[in-house]
């Protein structure tokens, strides 16, 4: 009864949210944080039953989160509703909301996939003990992992050479001296070469 109830609640919201997407209104972006809002809460319940049913309860909905949740939602329904009263043309920004809509989408398409590829090792509760079920799930990814790798490496490798410019810049031969005794630290990036 309780989970028909908090599933009844949900499918209402998003159905409200699918109206208001649809209005004519400046609240139709609202509409769309409906729809993701509940399809989010809906959506960790279902692929919880279906992935860990010993885990599931009515915890799994996660709507009783956090107070820290509740204030953070909250606050963003009474922010997005003065806002709207008082300055409507903020709220009718459609790239930008087509943005963040994209943005929630694909989140939530990592986070599902996330808990599909745990399996049942996946909880809401944070574990204290291991289970005899529990398993290492690594992902097999190579093109990525090697592809992230070295987004990672040029990041850091520009970066460093950025901040060892101003270094450089703000303390002269004191950093030059430093920068002969002490490497980056980090695997095959030596930072600015410099001319002695």
């Amino acid at each position: 009864f309780q989970i028909a109830i908090r599933a009844c609640f949900l499918g209402f919201v998003f159905g409200c949210g699918v109206l208001l997407s649809f209005s004519q209104s400046s609240w139709n972006h609202f509409g769309w944080y409906m729809c993701s809002l509940s399809l989010f809460h809906y959506s960790e319940y279902l692929v919880t039953a279906v992935n860990n049913p010993k885990s599931l309860s009515l915890d799994s909905f996660l709507l009783n989160h956090s107070v820290e949740y509740t204030v953070a939602a909250l606050s963003s329904w009474i922010e997005f509703t003065l806002e709207n009263i008082f300055w409507p043309e903020l709220k009718q920004i459609t790239w930008l909301s087509a943005t963040g809509l994209l943005m929630v989408v694909f989140g939530e398409c990592l986070r599902k996939a996330a808990m599909f590829t745990a399996g049942s090792n996946f909880n809401h509760v944070v574990q204290n003990e291991k289970s005899d079920t529990h398993t290492l799930v690594v992902l097999c990814n190579p093109i990525c992992g090697v592809s992230y790798a070295l987004t990672v490496w040029r990041f850091f490798r520009d970066r460093t050479e950025e901040e060892e410019i101003s270094l450089i810049h703000f303390f002269g031969d004191e950093y030059l001296e430093y920068k002969k005794r002490v490497p980056t630290g980090l695997p095959f990036i030596k930072g600015v070469k410099v001319e002695l």
